[in-house]
């Protein structure tokens, strides 16, 4: 299947949203959640704690390479999350939706 979730987080809404909408907009994704959460990492050997804003990108595997550039191209971040999880099954008329809905 060629379906997949991609990922990636924000620092605020507002980013979150400009990506958001650049993506559909783009056909590159049918579907973005914004959704908020707290995110605890290791940066530069520092142990950071950040609200943020994560994308659930719902698109096809195949778009990830102009999704990935797309991203980088408006994220402040040095090094973003940018990840692709395969979708091995999902209902029948979500997944058309999907196709109906990317390029």
């Amino acid at each position: 299947m060629d379906h997949c979730i991609m990922l990636t987080t924000c620092p605020d809404k507002e980013m979150a949203a400009k990506i958001a909408n650049h993506l559909v907009e783009k056909r590159l994704a049918a579907c973005v959640q914004l959704c908020p959460i707290e995110s605890v990492y290791l940066w530069q050997g520092d142990i950071c704690r950040e609200d943020e804003i994560t994308l659930v990108i719902k698109s096809k595997a195949s778009l990830f390479d102009q999704v990935r550039t797309e991203i980088q191209a408006h994220h402040s971040y040095q090094v973003p999350e940018i990840i692709q999880v395969p979708i091995t099954d999902g209902l029948t008329s979500y997944l058309r939706w999907i196709d109906d809905c990317v390029m």
